[in-house]
C-alpha cells in the first residue's frame, strides 16, 4: 500500500527474519515483482505484487516413516495433528525411525522442498495438539498460541494456584541430562494450575504456561508435593496409568495468514478417560 525503496526493508517492515531473508538471497528467482525475478534492492510502489519462496530452505533430511496422523485442521499453511503418547516428537537414538516428525514428512512427501517446522513440541509421553507450519512466514508469523493442558496428580487440589519457580537444566560432564529442577539458578518458568475434579487421593487439573520450559508443568507439580501420576522421572510409576498422565487438549491462536481466531480442542485419549473414571467413579 505504499512505496519501498528495497524489497528488503519491505521484508523487514513485515517481521520477517534475517535469516530468512539471507535464505532468499541464495538463489535467483525466490523473489518476484508483478511476475518479474527481482532481488533485496529492487524497488517496490504501491499496487505492486511480490512473490517470494515460502521455503527457502534446505528439504528436511529425517527419515520418513510411515505413521498415520490424527489431522485436526489443515490448510496450505498449517498442519495441526493430535500427537498420541508414547510418540517423539523428533528422531533420537531409541525412536529413530518411529517418531512425528518423519510421519509428518511422509505425509508431506509429494510438497516441493518441504522443511519441518513444529510450533510447539510435547514430551514423547505427553498427548495433545502440535502445530505445524508448512511454509517459513507461517512459522515466523504464528505467535501467542494458548495453550491448555491437562492432568492427573497425586494429591487434593482444591483451589487455584500459581507456580512461579525458576527452572534448572542439570548437567553431567557438560552435557544436559535429561531431568530438570527448581533452582533459583534456572530459567524464569510460571505454571497456572486450576482444579477441575479431586477427591482426598487424587486431581484432575488444567494448566496454562509462560515461558514453556522442557517438563516445566511435571517439574512444578512436583516441587510442590502434586506429581503427575505415572511420570517416573518426577514421581513414581502408577497402575491406573502406564505414562505421564498429560495431555495439551485445546489451543487458541490467530491464523499467522488469514489473521482469523482459532480455537481447537480435542477429547481425551482413551487411556487418559479411563484412568479418570477409575479414579473418580
Amino acid at each position: 500500500d505504499k512505496d519501498y525503496t528495497k524489497v528488503y526493508y519491505f521484508l523487514k517492515d513485515i517481521g520477517l527474519s534475517e535469516n530468512y531473508i539471507t535464505n532468499l538471497r541464495k538463489v535467483s528467482g525466490y523473489i518476484l515483482i508483478n511476475g518479474k525475478v527481482a532481488t533485496m534492492a529492487s524497488q517496490l510502489k504501491a499496487n505492486d505484487v511480490l512473490s517470494i519462496n515460502s521455503s527457502p530452505n534446505d528439504k528436511t533430511n529425517v527419515q520418513p516413516c510411515d505413521i498415520p496422523l490424527d489431522i485436526v485442521f489443515e490448510d496450505e499453511h498449517l498442519l495441526i495433528v493430535n500427537k498420541p503418547s508414547g510418540l517423539s516428537c523428533m528422531p533420537n537414538r531409541s525412536h529413530y525411525t518411529n517418531n512425528l516428525a518423519g510421519a509428518i514428512c511422509h505425509y508431506m512427501r509429494k510438497a516441493d522442498n518441504f522443511t519441518l517446522r513444529i510450533v510447539n513440541r510435547l514430551d514423547k509421553d505427553t498427548a495433545g495438539l502440535i502445530i505445524v507450519a508448512k511454509d517459513s512466514i507461517a512459522y515466523q508469523k504464528i505467535k501467542d498460541i494458548d495453550k491448555t493442558y491437562f492432568a492427573l496428580c497425586k494429591g487434593k487440589i482444591d483451589t487455584d494456584i500459581e507456580i512461579n519457580r525458576a527452572i534448572l537444566t542439570l548437567q553431567n560432564n557438560g552435557i544436559n541430562d535429561q531431568k530438570r529442577i527448581v533452582s533459583e539458578d534456572g530459567k524464569p518458568a510460571i505454571t497456572y494450575v486450576k482444579p477441575v475434579i479431586f477427591n482426598q487421593k487424587y486431581s484432575l487439573i488444567k494448566a496454562k504456561i509462560q515461558h514453556g520450559r522442557t517438563h516445566q508443568i511435571r517439574v512444578h507439580l512436583s516441587s510442590i508435593g502434586y506429581p503427575l501420576l505415572g511420570d517416573e522421572l518426577y514421581g513414581e510409576k502408577s497402575e491406573i496409568i502406564s505414562h505421564t498422565a498429560l495431555v495439551c487438549k485445546e489451543i487458541s491462536f490467530v491464523h499467522p495468514i488469514t489473521l482469523k481466531s482459532l480455537n481447537f480442542t480435542i477429547p481425551f485419549p482413551t487411556d487418559f478417560q479411563a484412568a479418570i473414571n477409575e479414579i473418580f467413579k
